[in-house]
Formats: C-alpha cells, structure tokens, sequence
C-alpha cells in the first residue's frame, strides 16, 4: 500500500499523480467512484468497486436472510403483544 499526497485545487480538482495512474491502469475516461467511509473517503475505479461489492456479497443467500430477519422481527412482535 502506498501514499501519496495531493493538494486539492481550484473548483475541487485533483490531479492523480502518473505513478498511481499506471500502478492502477486508469487511463484517461476511466469512470472513478468515491466511496465516502466512516474512515475516509477512498477512490477506486468503477471497476474495482463492483468487483469489492462482488465479493463482500459472494455466498450470501440475501433474500434468505432478510426473510429470517423478518421472521425473528415477527415473532418478537407477538411475544409483544
């Protein structure tokens, strides 16, 4: 993991120095997305940033799981009343 610094310039724009640019093959029109973290903000392109979501969901069973989610919801409702 490398840092580099930048300084943020007239009417927001930053300039990403050419070694990260060739590190990261983004080339000129690369769509970048900012993803804004309790941690700061990081930059990826959209490529990358599907690929993240990809696998931070990989092998979840989502609709199962807000079913169950729901369920426990709806027993915890009855047991309330």
């Amino acid at each position: 993991m490398n840092t580099t610094h930048v300084t943020l310039g007239d009417r927001g724009r930053l300039v990403i120095p050419a070694e990260m640019r060739n590190r990261q093959r983004w080339r000129a029109g690369t769509p970048l997305v900012f993803v804004d973290t309790a941690d700061g903000v990081v930059l990826m392109s959209r490529e990358q940033a599907r690929e993240r979501i990809r696998q931070q969901l990989e092998g979840k069973e989502l609709v199962e799981e807000l079913l169950s989610e729901r369920r426990l919801e709806a027993e915890r409702d009855d047991q309330a009343a």
